[in-house]
């Protein structure tokens, strides 16, 4: 097939699934407006429109690029320190049962424990503007350390044996059989470990209260009944978790296609 008809063909289908994917946007846009109307009650519920000039008006002030700046660096440090402290613990785990078995009850807590009470139990260790970087770190943990130590478990061992019988070195070995087979599973943790740690150190936020943050700003809408605003920030929370995701779905292509492709 000449490659100008298949590059044409791709470059339709992304546009087909854009195209569904805005119908649905639509749709469901429709449907919050007409929620809206039906409910005819602006302190419970107001419209797209309505929420779009909000948030407007939000973007073109300085306090809303640092207020999501502030809560964007401090949990981006705990997720950072979770994917990094998971990935390391998991190889460690996965080479000695102990470590496993004794990170296993540790991680099954942190996994079950509500976000609220670690919330209120961090409180009363260290400041509120340390808040969201524990409470990120506690809820990516368990989960990129669990889908990590599965996907080394579940490197064949036939490559292995193979690197073995040819004195692959542990480096080699590392970047040509682990990298690619634990990848995927390093994908699905990271991806929802971000989102997870978004969402937590947005609500521990809420609950400490640290200045020049989103979690303020929402307390203060619910305090002073602004649905508008309350509405506004957490479209503006939802953008920046979808953004965030792409990001990191992209920049870890890029790594893997650099990693494989390294003499």
């Amino acid at each position: 097939m000449p490659r100008g008809v298949d590059k044409s063909r791709r470059e339709g289908g992304r546009l087909g699934t854009w195209g569904v994917r805005l119908l649905v946007l639509g749709f469901w846009l429709l449907m919050w407006q007409v929620a809206t109307w039906a409910i005819n009650a602006r302190i419970i519920l107001v419209g797209p429109l309505d929420v779009l000039a909000r948030l407007c008006a939000l973007v073109i002030t300085g306090e809303f690029w640092a207020s999501v700046g502030v809560s964007l660096a401090r949990i981006a440090v705990g997720f950072a320190l979770a994917v990094l402290s998971g990935v390391l613990l998991a190889a460690i785990a996965s080479r000695a049962r102990v470590v496993r078995e004794l990170l296993e009850p540790l991680m099954g807590v942190m996994k079950a424990v509500p976000v609220a009470s670690f919330v209120i139990l961090v409180l009363l260790w260290v400041s509120s503007s340390y808040l969201s970087v524990v409470i990120a770190f506690v809820m990516a943990l368990p989960i990129v350390y669990t889908n990590v130590l599965e996907g080394i478990r579940q490197t064949s061992p036939q490559l292995l044996e193979m690197c073995q019988v040819f004195g692959v070195g542990t480096l080699e070995r590392v970047r040509l059989v682990y990298a690619s087979q634990v990848l995927p599973y390093f994908r699905a943790a990271v991806s929802l470990a971000l989102a997870l740690s978004w969402k937590a150190g947005i609500a521990a936020e809420v609950i400490g209260l640290p200045d020049f943050t989103i979690g303020e700003h929402l307390y203060d809408a619910k305090v002073y009944l602004d649905t508008p605003d309350l509405f506004a920030w957490t479209v503006a929370i939802v953008i920046v978790s979808v953004a965030l995701d792409s990001l990191m779905n992209r920049a870890l292509d890029r790594v893997a296609v650099r990693w494989e492709a390294r003499p």
